[in-house]
């Protein structure tokens, strides 16, 4: 496959954009090189050189003509878990390693995933399962599930307005573990017969970013040690963040009660 200067440079920025949206949804620091090295090679490139920590991507590709090109692109994700769009890149990539697809459907296949967006109503009905399960998984009785799943749709709420806005993960877990205790809080106050700590388990496991700090050690495992520490240093201040808020709010409950 031969391109024109500008078609490499074309094809460059579609590959950055690629290793963009993969760190967006969550993908550790080994599999969005090992994408992009793989995508260069079944685009005609002799040598692939990727360089990709949580914040940077930077792409060397040198093609038959012995010219290369190089770039390197500023990541401002938060790495929020997104496997909905994980999959979706998962499976472009390794249609294009077996097929490359042509520049210009190379860009709509990117665009089209870019503006994708998991379904509220699946993350509404796991969210409310899975905060459910935990509080009755902790000790917790049936109401206490019930109570755990209608405020884990409170979260989804809020999740869903607070990513409209400029606050960041740790400033989000803040506020809604704040408003989350305080609602639990004045729930159970109410209701002598439901147990705060179990449905504060369910709740609080949807918050717990597990999936960062898990990536965050593997990526330090195999040898990416500068993306692992920030990883794991911006999970550690998300917890943080979380139990902060639901201390404060526990503080307030017992404090009016």
């Amino acid at each position: 496959m031969t391109f024109t200067k500008s078609e490499q440079s074309d094809l460059l920025d579609c590959l950055l954009r690629l290793g963009d949206l993969l760190l967006d949804a969550g993908a550790e620091i080994s599999r969005a090189e090992d994408t992009l090295s793989r995508m260069g090679a079944a685009y005609g490139a002799m040598r692939t050189d990727v360089f990709v920590i949580t914040s940077m991507i930077s792409m060397t590709m040198e093609f038959p003509n012995c010219e290369a090109v190089t770039e390197t692109r500023r990541i401002r994700s938060d790495g929020q878990p997104d496997f909905y769009r994980l999959e979706k890149l998962n499976h472009l990539s390794r249609s294009c390693c077996a097929a490359p697809l042509p520049l210009q459907e190379l860009h709509e296949a990117l665009d089209g995933i870019a503006a994708g967006k998991k379904p509220f109503s699946a993350k509404l009905i796991g969210s409310v399962l899975a905060a459910g399960a935990f509080a009755v998984f902790f000790g917790g009785t049936v109401p206490d599930a019930l109570v755990s799943a209608v405020f884990a749709v409170a979260i989804c709420l809020l999740q869903e307005r607070l990513s409209r806005t400029d606050v960041k993960p740790v400033g989000e877990n803040l506020i809604i573990s704040l408003l989350i205790g305080l609602g639990v809080g004045i729930v159970t106050a109410l209701v002598g017969s439901l147990h705060m700590d179990m449905i504060l388990i369910g709740d609080i496991m949807l918050l717990i970013p597990g999936l960062a700090m898990t990536n965050a050690v593997r990526n330090m495992l195999v040898g990416n040690t500068i993306s692992g520490v920030v990883r794991l240093a911006e999970s550690l201040m998300w917890a943080a963040a979380l139990a902060g808020g639901i201390m404060v709010a526990l503080t307030i409950v017992n404090y009016l009660h």
